[in-house]
């Protein structure tokens, strides 16, 4: 361990312990309130170019697993928390959290005022941020750190699907009996719903972000999916095109930048969010049911509410802020969320949505 730097570009800087202090680190400074799940956190493929605050005291407990991934590696650009554990006690973890993430190249700092900083990030705007280990032979190293963390590119703008989304299309894992062939876009997906997806019966092929209308078409799907992803929704145009492409030819559910995609394909608009939303306790209103279900979150941008035309109801409200959580089309067979109905981590009050995807395509 070393010294380490948080620098914000807003100014401020925090100093803690810097494990894996041979690796730095920027990106956007973000909080997740999630207790649990910081291996599902540190894989899940929308927390690309994003700097990870936890805000539950001490983490790394229970270690890590080799079942608990969310994709095959680590996106998260960095870790920060208050205490990571001295001890490591789970019958299925087989390394640290610590030894885990060195191998990912991946910075954790440690010891500082997390609370503190996330005060910061909720009263102004989620800012980016720069983790280097101290230089005792620079005097000058903190206004060079802040000096970079000013033109970090902001998140806004940046079209991260094409990063992460797969290269080529592949086949998830087939269920006993397919009861159904869907197509999921990969635009940063997450392996839980593909788990959930098979479970239901579901041949899932996932494709590709800027896979064309014509190849859907080739693959002749009963259903497509389109996935969670990093980044800001507008710049994946190819996506948004082929969406308005396929609506009324297909059922299409959305989830996250999937829902936000076909927002966009709807005729809506998004905006980037002063203070994302990132835990597993987020209070959201099901007007189907007027039941309150608690979910799992992980987004920076939204849906605004000022641009839906009247061809799209609003299915779910986020209880905290009033943003917009889920919609339906009433002219296609078309209905998304912005959260994260297969968890992992999280509440799994909210996996009935999968259930109305089959019985979407059912009908």
């Amino acid at each position: 361990m070393k010294k380490g730097y948080l620098v914000l570009s807003t100014g401020k800087y925090f100093l803690g312990r810097l494990h894996n202090a041979g690796f730095s680190a920027q990106g956007e400074v973000i909080f997740n309130t999630s207790m649990t799940g910081y291996q599902e956190i540190l894989t899940d493929p929308s927390y690309t170019g994003q700097i990870v605050t936890l805000t539950y005291p001490q983490i790394g407990n229970y270690g890590i697993n080799s079942t608990d991934n969310e994709s095959t590696k680590v996106h998260a650009s960095a870790l920060i928390i208050k205490q990571l554990s001295p001890l490591v006690s789970n019958w299925q973890s087989s390394e640290s959290l610590a030894d885990w993430l060195h191998r990912f190249q991946v910075p954790i700092l440690e010891g500082i005022d997390t609370r503190a900083l996330v005060k910061i990030l909720r009263s102004g705007e989620e800012c980016q941020g720069i983790i280097a280990a101290v230089d005792e032979s620079n005097p000058h190293q903190l206004d060079e750190l802040l000096a970079q963390s000013k033109i970090l590119p902001s998140m806004q703008g940046q079209n991260l699907a094409q990063v992460v989304s797969t290269k080529e299309k592949y086949v998830w894992t087939k269920p006993e009996t397919a009861q159904f062939k869907v197509v999921a876009f990969d635009f940063g997906v997450k392996q839980n719903i593909l788990r959930i997806m098979k479970h239901l019966g579901m041949e899932v092929t996932v494709v590709s972000y800027d896979t064309t209308v014509e190849t859907i078409e080739e693959m002749n799907p009963d259903g497509v999916f389109l996935s969670n992803g990093p980044g800001d929704p507008q710049p994946v145009t190819t996506a948004i095109d082929t969406v308005k492409q396929l609506l009324g030819k297909y059922p299409i559910f959305g989830i996250c930048l999937g829902h936000q995609i076909l927002s966009l394909a709807l005729g809506c608009s998004t905006y980037k969010l002063p203070c994302g939303h990132h835990g597993g306790n987020h209070p959201v209103m099901d007007y189907n049911t007027n039941k309150i279900e608690i979910t799992s979150q992980n987004h920076g941008f939204a849906v605004d509410e000022t641009t839906l035309p009247s061809s799209i109801r609003v299915t779910h409200r986020n209880l905290n802020d009033q943003t917009i959580e889920g919609i339906e089309s009433l002219q296609y067979s078309a209905y998304s969320v912005q959260y994260h109905p297969e968890a992992a981590p999280g509440p799994h009050d909210s996996q009935y949505l999968f259930q109305r995807f089959v019985e979407y395509m059912s009908s």
